[in-house]
């Protein structure tokens, strides 16, 4: 047998035992990059050259001998141990010798090509991390705790990157490239996947991942996390049993779904909820509950569901409550329609940057509809079906807070009318940078006190109005 770092037959100079492996494998921290960038750095272990190209000789044969879809069915571990065994062969075919971390590290990298998500592996089961951007193959980051920061995780070239892009496309039957160069996905484990490639791109391949979470978080959960206080948490779930129609806005990663995934579990179990949504990351307890998924167009540009007519065809299902993932055009007629005809307790999102700013937008998306109604007819239709808006922000200290609980109380003129009963006032900033404030209860009395009166619910929701407890 050869010597480490031999020739074999084809030229080719084989791995040796001093350089196979950098030992780079880093617990996972934060530091400091040069450019005083905070780095995530994850354990990660990195291939020398040599290996590297090794393990591509590696890949490209088995590739040529496995039907990839097959692979893709398979236990991860089974074909695991069927890389193991072929590396082995070629180890010997090639008179090379390795180290079991050594040869562990390149059974894994090839595994995770095959099925996973590559150098991303490290990245998804990390349950610390809730989004992964990659722009390009060398630059990837992710949010931590509500904040961005760069990682030591690369791919190999911008080839690698853009294989992986087209796996993650394959797999719900799309395709991604020049002439289709952008689409949505969704992980196994429901992860939302948005991919974006040149010459769209201008500086490579881009994905961005917004990981599914495993773990369930509720309202109580929320309270020890700042996000609200306990009143507000008190007073939600007197207004999700009382089928209040709510709408939670917020920008883009302020935590909405998760609020709605909160709030609809406070749902009666009894009633049947059909839930709607471009990408299924609601997950309710209820036992009746009917799941429905947009659909995209396929290669031909036929077949596409959209959301507005999943909603229109949920109307005819017999739904005590319908929950929209998020309206963001003219689905939202049909939202406030359903809201308005006996669907009360109805919910969904909207981005927007404020209470009041999701009533304007919820008037322009009823313009988009293109029915010519007046806008004292439009804002009115908005007035009898919202109850209630929640609005949510992720703050600069990386902590998401709902920052308003307002309620909609009817119409004045031309003019919604609406009013704060819950809202986060902002004090000072800490030495750590962390936000300090309160969360203060507004009014003592709303109107929605009367729907509450209904539910015989009018004693939980009197005391859920006041103020946060002063921190001890």
């Amino acid at each position: 047998m050869a010597r480490f770092g031999s020739k074999d037959s084809d030229g080719v100079k084989h791995p040796s035992s001093p350089e196979v492996v950098e030992a780079l494998v880093y617990d996972q921290k934060i530091k400091q990059s040069e450019e005083d960038i905070p780095v995530y750095e994850v354990k990660t272990t990195r291939l020398t050259p040599s290996l590297a190209l090794f393990r591509d000789r590696v890949f490209e044969k088995l590739v040529a001998q496995i039907d990839l879809s097959t692979a893709s069915r398979m236990q991860r571990q089974d074909l695991k141990n069927a890389v193991e065994r072929f590396v082995g062969d070629q180890l010997i075919e090639a008179s090379i010798r390795l180290s079991h971390i050594e040869q562990t590290a390149v059974v894994d990298d090839i595994v995770n090509d095959m099925i996973g998500l590559g150098p991303l592996e490290v990245l998804v089961n990390d349950p610390a991390i809730t989004d992964i951007l990659v722009n390009g193959h060398e630059q990837i980051y992710v949010e931590h705790r509500g904040k961005l920061h760069r990682t030591n995780v690369h791919f190999r070239s911008d080839k690698h990157v853009l294989q992986m892009a087209q796996r993650i496309a394959n797999y719900i039957g799309r395709r991604v490239d020049e002439t289709s160069p952008m689409v949505d996905a969704r992980l196994k484990d429901g992860s939302r996947v948005n991919v974006i490639v040149p010459p769209v791109s201008l500086d490579g391949v881009s994905i961005s991942i917004r990981k599914f979470s495993k773990t369930l978080i509720g309202l109580d959960q929320m309270v020890a996390q700042k996000n609200l206080s306990k009143p507000m948490k008190e007073f939600l779930e007197v207004v999700a049993r009382c089928r209040v129609n709510i709408i939670v806005s917020g920008g883009t990663g302020s935590g909405k779904t998760t609020l709605l995934n909160a709030l609809s579990r406070l749902i009666d179990p009894k009633e049947r909820i059909v839930t709607i949504e471009d990408a299924a990351e609601l997950r309710l307890a209820q036992p009746h509950v009917v799941r429905l998924e947009s659909r995209p167009p396929n290669i031909e540009g036929v077949g596409e569901v959209s959301i507005r007519e999943l909603l229109k065809n949920a109307l005819r299902m017999r739904p005590d409550r319908i929950v929209v993932g998020e309206c963001r055009g003219a689905e939202a007629f049909d939202m406030l329609q359903a809201m308005n005809t006996g669907h009360d307790g109805s919910m969904s999102t909207i981005h927007a940057n404020n209470a009041d700013e999701t009533l304007h937008r919820l008037e322009n998306m009823l313009l988009m509809t293109g029915h010519a109604l007046p806008n004292h007819v439009i804002r009115s239709y908005i007035a009898d079906a919202v109850n209630l808006v929640v609005h949510v922000a992720r703050m600069r200290d990386g902590i998401r807070r709902v920052m308003q609980i307002t309620e909609v109380f009817g119409m004045e003129g031309e003019d919604i009318l609406h009013q704060d009963i819950f809202r986060f006032e902002y004090d000072h900033d800490d030495d750590s940078g962390a936000i300090i404030g309160r969360y203060v209860c507004c009014q003592k009395k709303p109107h929605i006190f009367e729907k509450a009166k209904v539910f015989s619910m009018d004693k939980p929701f009197l005391a859920s109005l006041r103020d946060e407890a002063p921190a001890q």
